[in-house]
């Protein structure tokens, strides 16, 4: 596949969803096929020898990205739900948001030790999600293998958050400075 520019597919969405804050919408890469396609093989060929078994996204747009990159892999697909939405024995994880806490649920048979799993979602702001999926993961004790994002807020430095506890590569395919 030809190099496609995927910022071109973003659009800024000014003081949404409040006052000072621009909202970066990748609904229009979502939708474009040819941005759609070029984003999961980025990412997918990007960790192709990697030994990736399990892709794991958190709700919800993790979803729309990690389940087609768990497919181009050969891969499963493990969602992180938020609390209340899955049906059987539940790992849960708390973590801090700018305004309060949050918590993702992983079901317990869904991974074990011989998994090696990416994080996959579609922004990384503060890199506290992904802390906590990775986080999900080791209790599962499977591996994380890394970490991939089609937009990163490197202005406010998710990476930091990230290195500070994990030592896997971040991958991302635009960085928003």
């Amino acid at each position: 596949m030809s190099a496609i520019d995927l910022e071109k597919y973003i659009i800024d969405i000014p003081d949404y969803p409040e006052p000072g804050v621009v909202f970066k919408d990748i609904t229009p890469l979502m939708a474009a096929p040819e941005g759609l396609a070029a984003a999961v093989d980025q990412i997918a060929g990007h960790f192709a020898d990697a030994g990736i078994t399990k892709v794991m996204g958190a709700e919800a747009r993790g979803f729309l990205i990690g389940a087609p990159v768990a497919y181009r892999l050969g891969a499963g697909f493990v969602p992180a739900r938020k609390p209340g939405k899955l049906p059987r024995e539940v790992y849960s994880q708390s973590y801090d948001l700018e305004y309060g806490t949050d918590e993702l649920q992983i079901h317990k048979d869904v991974l074990g030790p011989d998994d090696v799993v990416l994080i996959v979602d579609d922004l990384v702001a503060t890199g506290g999600t992904a802390v906590a999926t990775a986080q999900l993961i080791e209790k599962a004790q499977a591996k994380v293998a890394g970490f991939s994002f089609i937009l990163e807020l490197a202005f406010l430095d998710p990476r930091k958050t990230i290195s500070e506890s994990y030592d896997q590569e971040v991958f991302t395919l635009i960085q928003v400075k």
